[in-house]
C-alpha cells in the first residue's frame, strides 16, 4: 500500500517515529504541503494522511486510487466527507488523544493571569527582587481561584476534564451542555448561556464550531460578562469575534482573553488581539505535548492498520 503523509511536521517534527507505519506500506512523508501541491503529492496513493491540508471534492476527484484518508487530528473539517463517501473512501480521525494536554493548557493560561508568574520571573531576572526594600513585592492583582465560578460551554471529553480540575481548585462549576442536569456529576451545575456569561469569573469554551456557535462571544455577549472575568478559548478561534474581544479588553470590560487558537492561523500581524496586553495567546500548542503527539501517531497508525486488515476504526 502506498501511503502519503501531506503535512507530517506538526505531529512529528522529528522526535517521534513513523516506523510502525512504514511496516504497513511504502510511506512518503512531506513536512508541509501547499494547496497547489496536494494532488501531485497524493497521486497514486491508496492512503493519505493529513492534519491541516485540505482534501476537498476537487482534490478527491483527481485521486482515483485513493481508498483511505486518515486525519491526524480529532477535527476532520479539512476533508469533504460527503465526497469521500460517494467514492467509498474511508475517512478516520484520532479522537480524545489530547484531552489531558488541552485541559492542562486551560489552567496554565488561567494561572498566568491570576498569578502572573512569567511577569515576576522576568522582573527578577532584571534584579528587581534583589533591590526590593521588603522581603516581597507585587505590582499586579493576585487572585485566588477557590470559591470563584468557572463556567464551561460544552461538556465533551475536554470540557468534562476541565470541570474536574476546576472543582479540584475549589471552584463552583457551571456548564452549558446538552446533557440532562441529573446526569451531571455532583460538582457541575447545569446553566444556560446568559447565566454563564453574567456569573462566571472564568468562562472556558469547549464546544464545536457550528453555525450556531460561530462568534458565540461577541459584543452583545461580552456586555453581559463581568469586567473581572477571564475568557478562555482552547476550542476553535471563530467561537469569538476577535475585534469585539479586543475592544472589550481595550476598554477594561474584560480582564483577560487567554487563547490557544485564532480565527486565522497563523494570525495576520494586524489582528487586533495581538496588541492587547490583556490577551495571552499561545500558537495552537495545547495538543502538542510529546505525550499527546505520541498517542496521536500511535492511533493514526492503528487506524491505517485496521483499514488494511479490513475492519476500519474511528470512522467519521
Amino acid at each position: 500500500m502506498k501511503i502519503v503523509i501531506l503535512d507530517g511536521h506538526t505531529a512529528n517534527p522529528g522526535d517521534l517515529s513513523w516506523q510502525e507505519l512504514e511496516e504497513l506500506g511504502e510511506v512518503t512523508v512531506f513536512e508541509r504541503t501547499r494547496a497547489d501541491e496536494t494532488v501531485a503529492r497524493a497521486a497514486g496513493a491508496e492512503a493519505v494522511l493529513t492534519n491541516k491540508v485540505i482534501l476537498g471534492r476537487k482534490e478527491i476527484g483527481q485521486l482515483p486510487r485513493l481508498r483511505y484518508i486518515g486525519v491526524l487530528a480529532t477535527g476532520y473539517n479539512v476533508v469533504d466527507v460527503a465526497a469521500a463517501r460517494e467514492r467509498g473512501i474511508v475517512v478516520t480521525n484520532v479522537p480524545a488523544y489530547s484531552t489531558e494536554s488541552v485541559a492542562q493548557m486551560v489552567f496554565a493560561h488561567v494561572l498566568a493571569v491570576t498569578n502572573r508568574t512569567e511577569h515576576y520571573a522576568a522582573e527578577n531576572r532584571k534584579g528587581r527582587w534583589s533591590a526590593s526594600p521588603d522581603f516581597c513585592y507585587w505590582d499586579t492583582d493576585l487572585t485566588e481561584l477557590a470559591g470563584k465560578t468557572f463556567g464551561i460551554v460544552g461538556l465533551g471529553n475536554i470540557g468534562s476534564r476541565v470541570a474536574q480540575i476546576a472543582a479540584a481548585f475549589g471552584m463552583k462549576v457551571k456548564a452549558l451542555t446538552s446533557k440532562a442536569a441529573d446526569a451531571l456529576p455532583a460538582a457541575i451545575r447545569k446553566a444556560d448561556l446568559q447565566e454563564l456569561l453574567s456569573t462566571s469569573d472564568v468562562l472556558s469554551l469547549h464546544c464545536p464550531l457550528t453555525d450556531d456557535t460561530r462568534h458565540l462571544i461577541n459584543a452583545a455577549s461580552l456586555r453581559l460578562m463581568k469586567p473581572s472575568a477571564i475568557l478562555v478559548n482552547t476550542g476553535r478561534g471563530p467561537l469569538v469575534c476577535d475585534a469585539d474581544v479586543a475592544e472589550a479588553l481595550a476598554e477594561g470590560r474584560l480582564r483577560a482573553y487567554v487563547a490557544d487558537v485564532m480565527t486565522e492561523e497563523p494570525p495576520r500581524a494586524d489582528n487586533p488581539l495581538l496588541g492587547q496586553p490583556g490577551a495571552y495567546i499561545t500558537p495552537h500548542i495545547a495538543w502538542a505535548t510529546r505525550e499527546a503527539r505520541t498517542r496521536l501517531v500511535a492511533t493514526a497508525v492503528a487506524n491505517v492498520r485496521a483499514f488494511a486488515e479490513g475492519h476500519p476504526q474511528n470512522i467519521v
